[in-house]
């Protein structure tokens, strides 16, 4: 590691960098220490910068790497077969069918994240535009971007890119949320800690928000015609979640690219009950811990199983 100097101005910024080899490249963190600073400053300061780059690193090089290591032939069929046995037989939803997925998967991904809108709540704003006098306006403005997000990716035409992403989060969040749209900034990290403060993830480092989303799509768009449809979705959303590139708004962002990409290989939408948010964190925590996807598979093939019921 090593302390580069800017003069801006009339003052003297200090960074602490650090470069590193990854995949066959090299990645470099910088942190900024401050404007100005005297050596005693600058030393003490550095100290506590270099143990916050090591674990920035560390953090870093776990979410790097979808699927960890490149499965082998064996490990592929393995999840073709896993897909199977779920019976996944191609079939496309009437209008009424996507109306109802619609209000479904808006009340379901929104109540995962806390929204106290109930499910008979969504079916009156979407269907009558009926605000509920008891709930936030920002509630209920959530409430129909998750729905307009759901339009959007039935019409375009992309699989996963930056600017769908970005598109995804402002279409859900315009009118509650000032940074809709937009990835963190650097200095802006994210913590996800249960009721007791328990860590649980970390985002990856601000700085790194936008190399490795670019890493997702370059993974997807190498793989695309590899892996088996519902392993592309499972391993986009929870790589996805991995990175955590926004300062809120992730998960329901990561369940919209993941219905994007099923829709976008022919196959229906799929919805993760509220009800099943407990065995859905276990899955996110099983991948980011081991890089196991089987468990998200394994959850998306039950709701589909859900899905087909009730056709």
């Amino acid at each position: 590691m090593f302390v580069e100097k800017r003069k801006v101005g009339k003052r003297t910024k200090y960074y602490l960098v650090h470069s590193f080899r990854e995949n066959g490249g090299v990645k470099k963190i910088r942190r900024f220490l401050g404007s100005d600073l005297s050596d005693s400053e600058l030393n003490k300061i550095k100290k506590s910068a270099e143990s916050i780059i090591i674990e920035q690193i560390r953090i870093y090089k776990t979410i790097s790497d979808p699927l960890k290591t490149v499965l082998d032939k064996e490990e592929i069929n393995e999840l073709q077969t896993l897909e199977s046995k779920g019976k996944m037989h191609i079939f496309h939803l009437s209008e009424d069918e996507w109306n109802k997925f619609s209000e479904d998967f808006t009340y379901d991904t929104n109540a995962i994240e806390g929204s106290t809108v109930t499910k008979n709540e969504v079916k009156n704003i979407l269907r009558k535009n009926h605000w509920p006098e008891d709930r936030a306006k920002w509630e209920v403005s959530e409430t129909y971007g998750v729905s307009d997000a759901i339009k959007y990716i039935r019409k375009s035409k992309t699989h996963i890119s930056l600017e769908l992403i970005k598109k995804l989060h402002f279409i859900v969040f315009k009118n509650s949320k000032q940074f809709a749209g937009n990835f963190r900034k650097t200095g802006e990290e994210v913590v996800v800690a249960n009721s007791s403060g328990r860590i649980l993830h970390r985002g990856a480092p601000s700085q790194k928000v936008t190399c490795l989303i670019k890493e997702l799509v370059s993974w997807y768009e190498k793989n695309n015609n590899r892996y088996p449809p519902i392993t592309l979705s499972a391993v986009v959303h929870n790589q996805f979640e991995n990175i955590h590139p926004f300062l809120d708004g992730n998960g329901r962002v990561g369940r919209l690219l993941l219905n994007n990409i099923l829709i976008k290989h022919s196959l229906p939408p799929v919805n993760i009950h509220f009800s099943n948010r407990q065995i859905y964190y276990s899955t996110l925590r099983e991948y980011q811990k081991n890089g196991n996807i089987r468990p998200t598979i394994e959850l998306i093939l039950n709701e589909y199983g859900k899905l087909k019921k009730n056709r």
